[in-house]
């Protein structure tokens, strides 16, 4: 075992390196040429398909809907607040869906989680699942005054879209489904102030590319990985120092509309902004020289007004 780890660890940088150099440049070329065909050729239907989304009551699920509802779809509304629902409701099905349902509960409770695939089928038959229920943090971690009230972050972020992903893949499957996740850019990059928030968009991001894996080919799932959007879940804290409209935050309806875009295109993950990824790779090649940057920004324009009470 340890000669063929000596063998792998002499091998591979260079072939890896002869890799990229022969063969790369064609393997963007031919990611070229896909885009292409999908952003001019290729565009998902979306009229009279049924799409379940979590977290529908306001930001980007809310917006999602808005966008479903413009192009015919129909729609399962799931959140905890009914009264919001109702009237995300309403204002879709003004926006042209034929059909929209509203399921309140919890994705954070596994009985709640059944519940809404049950009342989307009996309804509907059929749907696409859009796991977007997330909550957010603000906070150093060392000011957590009780470990424990971070649990819920977890329990929404990761477990709510594991759970209802659970019930949903039988269904799925029969009907060649897809499911789309809203994870977040910090699943790719350390956020200062969100390390729990950041570890469950990074579990969630690890858990569906995995499942991506497993299901293929009869279920496609596209990875969203969102930037700063100015949603409800944007803190007192941002808003109070940079005002709601945060120089590096992206409005919700700009998301949503790119998200929506991305999805018909059957992208299998969605940076948005898209110059996120440029951020992503940077921290891939040169992540000493990343963690250096982050680390400068953040003690000279963040920390200062968290301090510790």
């Amino acid at each position: 075992m340890d000669m063929l780890n000596t063998i792998l660890n002499l091998l591979l940088p260079p072939l890896t390196i002869i890799f990229l150099y022969l063969f790369y440049p064609f393997y963007l070329l031919i990611k070229l040429v896909i885009y292409l065909c999908n952003h001019y050729l290729r565009f998902e239907d979306v009229a009279g398909r049924v799409v379940l989304i979590t977290g529908a009551s306001s930001g980007i699920g809310e917006h999602l809907a808005y966008e479903y509802a413009k192009k015919g779809a129909y729609l399962a509304l799931v959140a905890r607040r009914k009264d919001r629902l109702e009237i995300v409701a309403e204002t879709s099905r003004q926006l042209g869906s034929g059909d929209v349902i509203i399921i309140p509960g919890d994705v954070a409770k596994v009985e709640d989680c059944k519940k809404f695939i049950d009342k989307t089928i009996h309804h509907f038959g059929k749907y696409h699942l859009i796991n977007n229920a997330g909550v957010f943090q603000t906070v150093l971690f060392e000011d957590i005054t009780q470990i424990k009230d971070t649990n819920p972050i977890m329990d929404i972020n990761f477990w709510g879209s594991t759970y209802i992903t659970y019930f949903a893949i039988p269904h799925l499957r029969k009907s060649k489904g897809k499911i789309i996740v809203i994870s977040s850019g910090s699943a790719n990059m350390p956020l200062p102030l969100a390390s729990i928030y950041s570890a469950s968009k990074a579990a969630l991001l690890r858990f569906f590319e995995t499942l991506r894996v497993e299901l293929s080919p009869d279920i496609k799932i596209t990875i969203v990985l969102p930037g700063l959007i100015a949603t409800d879940m944007t803190t007192p804290r941002f808003i109070e120092k940079y005002g709601s409209d945060f120089i590096m935050s992206e409005s919700v309806s700009t998301c949503a509309k790119a998200i929506f875009r991305g999805i018909g295109r059957g992208e299998t993950y969605i940076e948005e902004p898209s110059w996120m990824k440029w951020i992503f790779l940077m921290k891939t090649i040169c992540p000493e020289i990343f963690d250096y940057s982050l680390s400068y920004l953040f003690f000279r324009y963040l920390k200062p007004y968290f301090k510790r009470d």
